[in-house]
């Protein structure tokens, strides 16, 4: 077993009621915005709106931090996730889990494709093409914002679409956020075809400073992640009450990282660009304030 939430025993056997306030705690832990998130979410939901958290940051913490053999400790997570669906949900974590999968049908693949998105992290540090960058968002984004979804009660292939886009955006907008401190952990996300035609090197990533090229380089990435903002923004219209709210706001926050990025000239390596509390805090008012005049100018 490595499921443990709270950081203790992961096989110890909990009521399902301390079960989902481990999650909970889990995810208020590690999810600045999980406040702001729990107000928007109805109460009937806060608490398998926090499995599935608990879920990404216990296999994203398997794929990123724990020591040893990395990839077995996955698979033995894969198993727990298999028991958890055969309704033998153990520890902390499963027994939650198990309970949010039978009350709202959940599928098992975007949890399957979570845990091969961290795989994937232990296989491959170098994408080729932006097609392939894509192909691993499907993976390590993609699933977090259909299991939303459902909770809401949408399952349709459109809303899918949307949904897709938007978390792949912000996957994305993360990556160009984050060029330098991906660079120390041996990783790099610029697509190897698009430095190429930037003709930006990996040493030219290492630099203190972006050279003219990068600059370019992430100006490009950045253009694009916008236009798949742009592409599933429409999901926010196509879904009702506070959930419109927190789609609405996960946009604009993806966008607001991207205008710190332009702020910033497009060089990622001097500083890390960041959306300060401030500006949150903003963005949060104005969004209320759009939807409830019919505005969208956020594109």
């Amino acid at each position: 077993m490595v499921n443990a939430p709270s950081g203790d025993d992961p096989t110890r056997s909990v009521s399902l009621a301390e079960a989902y306030a481990d999650c909970v705690r889990l995810a208020r832990g590690h999810y600045e915005n999980f406040t702001v998130l729990s107000w928007l979410t109805p109460r009937r939901l806060r608490p398998h709106r926090a499995a599935i958290y608990a879920f990404c940051r216990t296999v994203d913490d398997l794929g990123d931090e724990v020591p040893g053999d990395r990839l077995a400790r996955l698979d033995r997570f894969e198993e727990d996730l298999d028991a958890a669906f055969a309704g033998r949900g153990q520890g902390p974590l499963f027994t939650a889990l198990a309970a949010t999968i039978g009350r709202f049908d959940l599928p098992r693949e975007p949890f399957a494709r979570l845990i091969e998105a961290n795989r994937s992290d232990q296989r491959t540090v170098r994408y080729e093409t932006f097609d392939d960058l894509i192909g691993y968002c499907e993976h390590s984004a993609n699933p977090v914002g259909r299991l939303v979804l459902i909770l809401h009660g949408y399952r349709d292939a459109e809303r899918f679409a949307l949904s897709d886009a938007t978390c792949t955006a912000l996957q994305l907008a993360n990556f160009w956020q984050d060029v330098a401190r991906d660079l120390a952990i041996g990783r790099i996300y610029l697509p190897a075809e698009d430095r190429a035609s930037f003709d930006v090197s990996e040493d030219d990533l290492s630099a203190n400073r972006a050279s003219e090229n990068v600059r370019a380089l992430v100006r490009f990435e950045v253009d694009r992640t916008r236009a798949l903002f742009a592409q599933g923004l429409p999901l926010v219209d196509r879904v009702r009450g506070r959930l419109r709210v927190e789609l609405a706001l996960f946009s604009r926050g993806g966008l607001a990282v991207l205008d710190a990025v332009r702020a910033q000239g497009y060089d990622t390596l001097r500083a890390r660009p960041t959306v300060g509390p401030r500006a949150k805090r903003r963005l949060i008012a104005s969004t209320l304030v759009d939807l409830a005049c019919g505005r969208r100018r956020w594109i």
